[in-house]
């Protein structure tokens, strides 16, 4: 595995870079070829999250809202978005013949302009958000991040698999 290299240990540790990306990227690269070949699954992963995140944002954290220190409208209104990304998961899931790859995209960048809408309210009420209130929303985004990485790179890989197979 390792070639010593004339100048020493940085060919090394080039070496051990790449290694620790493929064992890193494996698990990842298998979930995307599961997730390809069950796409419409994301749909439902995707639209019950939503739902979870609907119900927290807009019950649970409003019940607990002076622990969190986001203002009831803001919750409320981060809480009414999942539910229309919720119906246009089940509606993609539902839906047959239709084009995956670029519903999966839509829905990814959805995803992403919810966090950064949850992100910067989270800054604009900053003065009042509890430490309480900052840990939900940086796991909640988190987990909105894996998920939009895996419906842009599974997206991608359904657009590109069209692709080729229009060219044969």
């Amino acid at each position: 595995m390792y070639k010593p290299h004339e100048n020493g240990s940085y060919a090394y540790v080039m070496q051990v870079k790449q290694l620790a990306k493929r064992n890193l990227d494996m698990p990842i690269e298998q979930l995307i070829t599961k997730a390809k070949l069950n796409s419409k699954k994301l749909f439902l992963i995707d639209g019950f999250g939503a739902i979870i995140s609907a119900f927290l944002l807009g019950v649970v954290l409003v019940k607990f809202q002076e622990k969190i220190g986001v203002p009831v409208s803001v919750l409320y209104l981060l809480a009414t978005i999942p539910v229309f990304f919720a119906a246009y998961d089940f509606y993609c899931y539902r839906k047959k013949n239709l084009k995956y790859g670029i519903l999966l995209k839509g829905i990814a960048l959805l995803n992403l302009a919810y966090c950064c809408l949850s992100l910067g309210l989270v800054f604009y009420h900053f003065d009042t958000t509890t430490n309480l209130g900052c840990v939900y929303f940086i796991i909640e985004i988190t987990i909105v991040l894996f998920l939009i990485i895996i419906e842009f790179r599974v997206g991608n890989k359904i657009i590109k698999s069209s692709r080729e197979q229009k060219l044969k």
